[in-house]
């Protein structure tokens, strides 16, 4: 499912667009899915990251460890914590993270910024072990979805599957493969985050740029 919030923020402040027919509508007035709350760093990520498709091979590990990490909480927590997570994360590096031991870990729990979970952890270093002994961990990734984007019209976020298809496909891939906390909905976040799944909303403003 789409990420969840549940708390609102402050609207961010926007200046009023000139009273003509051609203005192009202030950021406050573009209408978004219903899960992007008013924080201004829930709206960035809405506008310009979410279901934007990717191909990054660091941001798709980024985002697949970050999935792992909302396991339990909210997607709005893991955003307000995710610089914290990237320089304990050492910068989402799996070169990097698949070097980590029980050491680093016990480290880590010590650090209150941070999601202190010991499992969630040792994940991100098993994980990247199991990453980077892929041959191509961009084109599994793709692979659930045909290599293209799987656009869908959907009204309201609640008529996307919790675990859809390809979710429950992609899930197997990583078991398969060693990877852990990849289960069916966390594989459902993010083939939609990555932009695998185009689950904007019908009446959002992103629906029509992205479904091309």
């Amino acid at each position: 499912m789409p990420p969840r919030s549940p708390a609102t923020a402050a609207p961010a402040t926007v200046p009023a667009a000139p009273a003509t027919s051609s203005a192009a509508p202030a950021a406050a007035d573009l209408v978004r899915c219903r899960w992007c709350t008013d924080d201004p760093l829930y709206v960035r990520y809405h506008d310009g990251e979410w279901g934007v498709p990717s191909r990054d091979p660091r941001h798709l590990f980024e985002m697949l460890i970050l999935e792992g990490f909302q396991a339990g909480l909210s997607w709005i927590t893991i955003l307000r914590r995710r610089e914290a997570l990237r320089a304990a994360l050492l910068d989402f590096d799996p070169e990097a993270l698949a070097r980590t031991d029980e050491a680093w870990v016990q480290d880590r729990m010590q650090d209150a910024t941070l999601i202190r979970n010991r499992l969630k952890l040792r994940a991100a270093g098993a994980n990247a072990r199991a990453w980077l002994a892929l041959p191509d961990p961009v084109g599994l990734v793709w692979s659930v979805v045909g290599g293209r984007p799987v656009i869908h019209h959907y009204a309201a976020p609640e008529d996307a599957p919790v675990a859809g298809p390809e979710a429950e496909a992609l899930s197997r891939l990583l078991k398969r493969h060693g990877f852990t906390f990849v289960g069916p909905t966390i594989c459902q976040s993010y083939l939609q985050a990555i932009g695998c799944l185009m689950d904007h909303t019908t009446a959002c403003h992103r629906h029509r740029a992205l479904a091309g």
